[in-house]
């Protein structure tokens, strides 16, 4: 079958046509933004049967750069020519209607389908990598139910790909309200919130001083609850 006009397929694996190719291939003798504007008068809708193309390909020339043409789905195409009522329109379709046949033939379908299949895939196995430190962390951190300090889980997070020192850790959770900001006796204790939440729990140390005075020493550390509901922030603002 001598070809008339390149067919070719969207990323819907749907079969299209170049307006402007298939007004050579008509041998319209009007302009083809006056003639694809009259086309659409037969109620073709745009981003549906067809959708446009503007500043094309490197033009060159007078008036290239505002040259446009439009992607048209093939049962548009097989339309428009019959519209024309000539030979040529009538030779033109009934090429449609044998690339058709040959679109819909049970072999080609079969291949649309495994490319399909591949692509999604491919973007499965990306987000699967993509996903694959996050996964990594939850299921270590869901096999021990250890509190940690804020500077080991800090070490956490960089193993996993965030830039997060101890010192910044510590701003981040003063800065997002799990940690009080205020100087003093509170200073980097949780905030009421986060002991709500059950993110972190306070470790008591008793010290007992040289001149036989007694004091406690109390340190935040992060529950395995705090552990999970952390990471998800700030490795999800890491690949926002």
């Amino acid at each position: 079958m001598n070809e008339i006009i390149n067919v070719n397929v969207n990323d819907n694996q749907e079969p299209v046509v170049s307006g402007r190719q298939l007004h050579e291939a008509l041998g319209v003798n009007s302009n083809y933004t006056t003639w694809f504007d009259r086309m659409t008068e037969y109620g073709f809708t745009e981003n549906e049967d067809y959708v446009l193309l503007s500043n094309f390909g490197n033009q060159t020339g007078r008036g290239g750069h505002n040259k446009v043409d439009h992607i048209i789905k093939l049962d548009m195409a097989k339309e428009i020519a019959m519209i024309q009522r000539s030979d040529r329109g009538k030779q033109v379709r009934q090429y449609f209607i044998q690339i058709e046949k040959d679109f819909n033939s049970p072999e080609k379908i079969m291949a649309r389908a495994l490319l399909i299949a591949d692509k999604k895939i491919v973007s499965l196995e990306a987000k699967i990598e993509e996903q694959k430190p996050k996964v990594i962390f939850a299921d270590a951190v869901s096999a021990s139910h250890t509190s940690i300090l804020v500077g080991d889980f800090a070490k956490l997070m960089r193993q996993n790909g965030l830039d997060f020192g101890q010192n910044r850790m510590f701003a981040w959770l003063r800065a997002n309200g799990y940690l009080i900001g205020r100087k003093g006796n509170s200073w980097n204790m949780p905030t009421q919130k986060a002991m709500d939440l059950g993110l972190f729990e306070i470790k008591e140390t008793t010290i007992n001083h040289a001149d036989g005075h007694i004091s406690i020493s109390k340190t935040p550390k992060i529950t395995g609850k705090g552990q999970l509901y952390f990471a998800e922030k700030l490795l999800g603002e890491e690949t926002a």
